[in-house]
């Protein structure tokens, strides 16, 4: 596998989502990942997006999502900035706790790291 990297910048609209997800596809296809791993890069790559287009630029189009993806000897590595505030990932509530099961949001972290 030869390492590549690939850069753009999307509007921060919900079809962003979209559009990262099939250019994520096409570059992990081309980069020899198999049906597994698509799959997990394709949730990685909505939730990273949605939620910069959703919570750090609140939907402001007149704001831009950097996206960045990297094939390495790792894995495929997927970089998302937005231009929101920010937040302390070490404050998020552990989704994986018996008072966090039954919530239906706050796993996009564990899905983004799986």
């Amino acid at each position: 596998m030869s390492l590549e990297t690939k850069e753009f910048n999307l509007q921060s609209r919900i079809e962003s989502v979209e559009k990262a997800a099939r250019e994520a596809e096409i570059f992990a296809r081309q980069s020899g990942f198999n049906e597994d791993a698509l799959h997990s890069i394709d949730m990685a790559v909505r939730e990273a997006v949605a939620n910069a287009v959703k919570h750090g630029n609140k939907l402001d189009e007149t704001k831009q999502v950097e996206i960045t993806f990297r094939n390495s000897v790792d894995g495929f590595e997927l970089i998302v900035r937005d231009f929101g505030t920010g937040f302390a990932v070490e404050e998020v509530p552990d989704p994986t706790n018996s008072e966090n099961l039954l919530k239906s949001d706050g796993r996009g972290i564990l899905f983004m790291r799986a």
